[in-house]
């Protein structure tokens, strides 16, 4: 099956580079309205899986991070139950800016299991053009979590690494290094996780 990946980071497009080597790759780097615009335009001529793969934020209190998220369409979800067994079934949902803090993801947990900046977006494009989709999201932050400034700032247009601007938040904030550390760390562990999710997904022939 031809599978066309969306990720919002490099970082998370070279994992699925690297698993998955037949997949297309679109990175939305946080802009939303041309993620929409470049999904749509490939999804003309797609005739196969969208999947949306890369970290996300909880929103069910009982998940922990790296804690794998798979959210679909019934046949494929079935199939990506077998290939990720350990992972957990529900709602993936997406919006256009990142879910800052409890009350936030209190607030959206109503609607899903976790959140991210691109599963609405594919999804949103694969139920007009008639494919299938899913999502395979690894926790990076819990529901009870505040993301520090430093973090929000992270994420170049590119989906690259902001390192000045991190850099910048941290100088005027250095109060929140202890929590950007546990944050990276997090991180860290939801991106080995994710790569074990795309390597499991090239195993049962996802790729």
């Amino acid at each position: 099956m031809t599978v066309l990946v969306i990720c919002g980071l490099i970082r998370e497009a070279r994992l699925a580079r690297r698993l998955v080597p037949r997949a297309d790759i679109l990175i939305g780097g946080g802009q939303s309205a041309r993620l929409r615009a470049d999904l749509g335009e490939r999804a003309r001529q797609h005739r196969g899986l969208i999947l949306s793969a890369g970290i996300a934020g909880a929103l069910d209190p009982e998940l922990a991070p790296g804690d794998i998220v798979i959210d679909g369409d019934p046949e494929t979800l079935a199939r990506l139950t077998r290939a990720l067994p350990v992972a957990k079934v529900g709602t993936v949902i997406g919006q256009d800016k990142i879910a800052v803090d409890p009350a936030t993801k209190r607030a959206l947990a109503v609607r899903g299991k976790a959140v991210d900046m691109e599963s609405h977006i594919a999804f949103e494009v694969a139920c007009v053009h008639g494919l299938p989709f899913c999502a395979v999201r690894v926790i990076s932050d819990t529901a009870h979590e505040t993301l520090p400034p430093a973090a929000l700032v992270g994420m170049k247009a590119d989906g690259g690494m902001a390192l000045g601007r991190v850099l910048a938040s941290l100088v005027h904030h250095p109060q929140q290094l202890p929590d950007l550390i546990r944050i990276g760390r997090q991180s860290g562990l939801a991106f080995r996780n994710l790569a074990g999710a795309f390597d499991a997904l090239a195993r049962a022939g996802f790729a």
